[in-house]
């Protein structure tokens, strides 16, 4: 399935019609990643680099770790900020508590004195490659902004910046828990197809926009995805489920963002997210963000991962237990040789790893739960994303077209020109 398949009448050429400015962004270099995600109720704040190493297959840190009121934070010379509450940075933010923090630095919760609003300001670490790492991300913000001035894409908005004795700062607009940690306190219950419809339709959106101006996020996944609301209301069963009481959200971590121009890594995203380019080496484009959306979408759907891979070659395994082999040519192709064995993936299907993918994964239509023309719409669509050959892959612009988002085009179309 993908830019060649027959049955793609609905795709027109040139027919998604750009309501944003378009512009370039200014030169940056790539780095680890910077993340603002709000977690828990109130005042949880999850922030966890890109780049995971390999291992680290929980895509979430152990829970944020709030302030006692008067808490001094000692920095045993990490590189992070000593701070207490009520301390006011810049004559300006007061600091109401830690919301989380990351590899990068910490995250506080603070009141604009001059705006009377609260904010999340990103307190991050002294050490120079880490301020390098918020410079970069700090230019991008700033570009966001200025081609998304009247904020019609959902991507988070950098409110202001300023550097306190050795740290930067920046400040950025407060949102609800990541779409990740939702699901965790919600026992991992699957959105339903429509809140994945509403969900889907403002991310893709939001990451089209970065791709015409020739952004890749290269690091999409649940916890870089914020509701922009903490409300939600309890659906009525036994289990008291939570359900978001307005599913509107915004893409988050623009820190290892790549423009096309620039030089691109050999490894992006997050290993569960991590598109078959990469993962053989083939080079990579904007289309990765799509395969990482598909899996995002998957996990919404599934309430689990829908590849929790241990390593690489497990991870190309259970691809093609769910969407088939492996095209010949793409093995042919890799730099990978390991992972090749007589022009297939080379790997043992009778050790202990197989036996867990046989009974964990199965073929990407068995997973719906119904035959609803609103599921069949949707995994049509997942397949079209979750194509092996990037040239077949679907993009975002002809996805936002796709019937399954028919319902909402229907709702815009007075709004649009």
């Amino acid at each position: 399935m993908g830019k060649n398949d027959h049955r793609d009448s609905w795709r027109g050429v040139n027919t998604f019609k750009s309501d944003s400015k378009f512009g370039i962004f200014k030169q940056r270099t790539q780095q680890p990643t910077l993340d603002i995600c709000k977690l828990s109720k109130n005042t949880s704040l999850q922030l966890e680099s890109a780049y995971s190493d390999d291992n680290n297959l929980s895509g979430a840190d152990n829970g944020p770790k709030e302030s006692q009121q008067g808490e001094i934070r000692q920095n045993n010379d990490d590189g992070n900020m000593n701070y207490h509450t009520g301390l006011v940075l810049e004559d300006r933010y007061e600091i109401l508590s830690t919301l989380g923090e990351g590899a990068f630095g910490k995250v506080v919760e603070c009141i604009d004195k001059h705006r009377s609003q609260r904010v999340a300001v990103k307190i991050v670490k002294k050490f120079e490659s880490f301020c390098k790492v918020a410079r970069s991300e700090i230019a991008v913000l700033e570009e966001i902004n200025s081609l998304d001035d009247d904020n019609r894409f959902a991507c988070v908005r950098m409110l202001d910046w300023f550097k306190h004795k050795a740290h930067i700062c920046i400040v950025l607009e407060l949102l609800g828990p990541s779409t990740f940690e939702f699901l965790r306190e919600n026992n991992f219950v699957p959105f339903s197809v429509e809140q994945i419809r509403h969900i889907a339709y403002q991310i893709f959106r939001a990451v089209s926009f970065l791709h015409r101006n020739k952004l890749t996020h290269t690091d999409l996944k649940p916890e870089n995805i914020l509701f922009v609301s903490c409300d939600c209301d309890r659906e009525c069963n036994q289990q008291m489920h939570k359900k978001p009481r307005l599913p509107d959200v915004k893409v988050v971590d623009f820190g290892a963002a790549t423009f096309d121009h620039q030089h691109h890594e050999t490894l992006v995203s997050t290993r569960h997210y991590r598109a078959p380019e990469v993962i053989l080496d083939l080079g990579w484009d904007q289309s990765c963000d799509v395969w990482s959306l598909g899996c995002v979408l998957m996990e919404y759907y599934l309430g689990q991962t829908l590849f929790p891979s241990h390593d690489c070659r497990e991870h190309l395994a259970m691809m093609e237990k769910v969407l088939g082999s492996i095209p010949s040519h793409l093995l042919k192709q890799t730099r990978k040789k390991h992972f090749v064995k007589n022009e297939l993936l080379n790997w043992d299907k009778t050790s202990p790893s197989d036996d867990d993918i046989q009974k964990h994964c199965q073929p990407l239509r068995l997973y719906m739960r119904t035959n609803s023309d609103d599921e069949k719409q949707l995994f049509d669509l997942l397949g079209c994303m979750l194509e092996y050959d990037v040239s077949k892959r679907i993009t975002l612009e002809e996805a936002l077209w796709h019937p399954f988002f028919c319902p909402l085009r229907k709702q815009q179309q007075p709004q649009c020109s």
